[in-house]
């Protein structure tokens, strides 16, 4: 009975152990976006790469290039978010120099904003 007792443990060890080797995942470090400019390029270019890959069967060789692709695709998102609090921050600055005519402030601030924001859109 010990015997067996010690079989059924080292059976669902081994299972279990095998198990976790097949759901490790590998990680990737994704494609750099240091500047906003950088984030909205890798941002398109890798969503591109997405629509394609999700476009066709996803098989396990598919899955890795989905898996890999959204590491640059999140650091994109993150510089962007980052940026896009810095640019809400700034505009704030303009809205309230604009409140009390503070044309200095306008002027410098606005161009700021304008500066960054035109780098999301065309």
């Amino acid at each position: 009975m010990k015997l067996m007792i010690q079989c059924t443990a080292l059976t669902a060890a081994m299972a279990f152990s095998g198990l976790a080797v097949a759901t490790e995942v590998e990680h990737f470090e994704g494609k750099a976006s240091d500047t906003l400019s950088e984030a909205v390029a890798n941002f398109s270019e890798y969503n591109n790469k997405l629509e394609a890959a999700l476009e066709g069967d996803l098989t396990p060789e598919a899955m890795n290039e989905v898996h890999q692709l959204t590491y640059t695709l999140e650091e994109a998102i993150a510089k962007m978010n980052q940026e896009l609090d810095n640019l809400a921050e700034t505009l704030e600055e303009v809205h309230l120099a604009s409140e009390s005519a503070d044309t200095e402030t306008v002027s410098k601030q606005g161009s700021a904003y304008l500066e960054k924001s035109r780098q999301l859109v065309e």
